[in-house]
């Protein structure tokens, strides 16, 4: 909620206990923004839900409200319409006189969180000895964005990529390697990642097909838990071979990130086991110990249970995610714990959060919360493939954005005669295509699957990153043409008269209701829909036949038009940079 209507709430809140009496202190007034502006900016629609309670019509008790409401600071006088909302408009020197307040603040009056806490956001996760493929692309996107949002409120923020570095699958690589390349065991660079991803294939053939090399791996596993030295040491090179071919994706998309794997909570599965006998939830089944749960059935309605140790004494991811869950509120001290991770693994964290709290394990003060998404597909509908079929890898798509945007960008140059350097041309054909990946993933509720369109994506019109990365760069092409400083130009009078100016103003004065709701929530699309509308409303206020003469306007007018479109330039950037995507001064 944005301090507006922080302040309309509260004195809504002493109007209506000012009516009634104290009984309805703590009444919710039902303050929303009004769906339609003839209606005014806010309507409040408290008097329908308390009419039965009262026993009388709700414009009667509207207007009792309203007879006790002083909002004259911000708002014109109240108006009653239909069966009883109160529709409020704000004063044009009230808009003016918070703009003003914000023009030199940073944050442009987004306050930091009353309760700063240590949050952990958990996200990316590939494989050691994969390749990253557009499967990683959202959990790593989204929890960027949701990194940096939490970042902004000023929240101690731990990132962390909980990667697959270890299980049998390393001993079944491990093994298979030993036969057919044995130099990728004992030095560094000897396979790149491509070969080592097809010898993982051909291992895990042969894993299933060959029951003596199963064995043969299961042995490598061993030796690897036990820490034996030539084993380890394969171990850590595979693991840093990958870590390299990450690191490149990372740097590509601009996101930072700590790498803890499941192997840093090795130590800590046999507690995790001992501790859940303990405390009587551990039953033994077909050799198994398990944890049986309430609300999860099979096929067949039978309960199921969540394995913790399997009956040859191994462990599994359930084991490592209940550990590293622990270790994350016993040792980093963690608030909020934060999984971005696909829908599909939405039962997983049911069942390892259900555990943890019979276990006991989870502080009243300590939040869990799994941050689910939907699929990538491609435009025929179906899960995003190559044409041979196989999974789409990540650098390959995004190589694929940036060349796509490049020849984009050389054609329009050519159209408009423009001439720029080759270096020009890399950077905005660079920037243009990541932010389009980014936004076009970004902008969709993430909970739902949405259809990879690179025409879609890099269009200039429409809600896509091209087109407001052209806004603010529009932007910074008045100053360029007028010869201005926006730095410079301090803390002018704000003077709003014309429609589009005061549609703008509102708009900007937004921003800190929907960081606020995105930090809550977790739903960065809500920070691209502000954004793109935004834009329009920028661009209809400088459109040449409804909107604003800007740099031909007189003085003040002028100055104040130019303060507008600094502050949407720079609230452009800030929310855009929330979203991990880059702005460019000209395109």
């Amino acid at each position: 909620m944005n301090a507006t209507q922080e302040k309309l709430k509260v004195q809504l809140e002493q109007a209506i206990v000012a009516a009634f009496g104290a009984d309805f202190a703590g009444v919710d007034p039902i303050l929303v923004s009004a769906s339609n502006p003839k209606f005014g900016d806010y309507q409040a629609n408290v008097a329908l839900s308390l009419s039965k309670k009262l026993g009388k019509q709700p414009r009667a008790i509207a207007a009792a409200i309203v007879e006790k409401l002083d909002v004259s600071e911000i708002c014109e006088p109240p108006e009653i319409a239909g069966p009883g909302f109160i529709n409020l408009k704000l004063k044009t020197v009230y808009l003016e006189a918070q703009l003003n307040a914000i023009q030199t603040d940073p944050r442009l009056g987004v306050p930091t969180a009353k309760t700063p806490k240590r949050e952990i956001v958990d996200f990316s996760s590939p494989n050691i000895a994969k390749e990253m493929h557009v499967g990683h692309l959202r959990s790593t996107i989204i929890g960027d964005s949701i990194a940096r949002i939490l970042e902004f409120q000023g929240h101690d923020v731990l990132r962390l990529n909980h990667v697959g570095d270890w299980g049998t699958q390393f001993g079944m690589l491990i093994a298979y390697l030993r036969e057919v390349h044995p130099d990728a065991l004992t030095k560094a660079n000897a396979l790149d990642i491509g070969d080592l991803v097809s010898f993982y294939r051909k291992a895990k053939q042969r894993f299933d097909a060959d029951a003596a090399f199963q064995e043969t791996a299961r042995q490598e596993v061993v030796r690897l838990q036990a820490g034996a030295e030539d084993t380890l040491h394969a171990w850590k090179l595979l693991c840093e071979q990958s870590r390299r071919e990450f690191q490149i994706i990372y740097d590509l998309l601009d996101v930072q990130i700590i790498e803890r794997g499941e192997s840093f909570y090795n130590s800590l599965l046999s507690g995790v086991v001992e501790d859940l006998e303990k405390s009587g939830l551990l039953v033994e089944n077909q050799g198994a110990k398990c944890v049986f749960l309430e609300g999860f059935t099979n096929r067949e309605g039978e309960p199921l249970p969540l394995i913790v140790q399997k009956s040859d004494g191994g462990y599994n991811y359930a084991t490592t995610d209940l550990a590293s869950l622990r270790y994350r509120i016993q040792q980093d001290e963690a608030k909020r714990i934060i999984y971005v991770t696909d829908a599909g693994q939405g039962n997983h964290f049911a069942q390892v959060f259900q555990v943890a709290r019979k276990a006991g394990w989870i502080p009243d003060d300590v939040e869990l919360v799994h941050v689910p998404f939907g699929l990538v597909l491609g435009e025929d509908g179906k899960k995003l493939k190559t044409r041979s079929g196989d999974t789409v890898r990540l650098r390959d798509l995004l190589d694929e954005a940036i060349a796509r945007s490049h020849a984009e960008l050389k054609a329009r140059l050519q159209e408009e005669e423009r001439q720029e350097t080759e270096e020009f041309i890399n950077e905005v054909a660079r920037v243009v295509g990541i932010s389009a990946v980014k936004y076009a993933d970004l902008s969709q509720n993430r909970t739902s699957n949405y259809i990879f369109s690179y025409d879609k994506m890099l269009d200039l019109k429409g809600n896509t990153a091209p087109y407001m990365l052209y806004v603010y760069a529009r932007i910074q092409g008045i100053s360029r043409k007028g010869d201005i400083n926006f730095e410079e130009l301090g803390n002018n009078a704000v003077l709003l008269q014309h429609e589009t100016e005061l549609a703008l103003a509102k708009y900007l004065l937004q921003l800190d209701e929907v960081i606020s709701s995105v930090e809550q929530d977790l739903l960065p699309n809500r920070l691209c829909e502000y954004l793109y509308e935004l834009s329009k409303k920028f661009n209809q206020f400088y459109d040449r036949n409804q909107g604003v003469q800007v740099l031909d306007a007189q003085e003040p007018q002028r100055t104040s038009r130019l303060v507008l479109c600094d502050l949407t330039a720079r609230t452009l950037k800030l929310g855009l940079s929330l979203l991990g995507i880059q702005v460019l001064e000209r395109m």
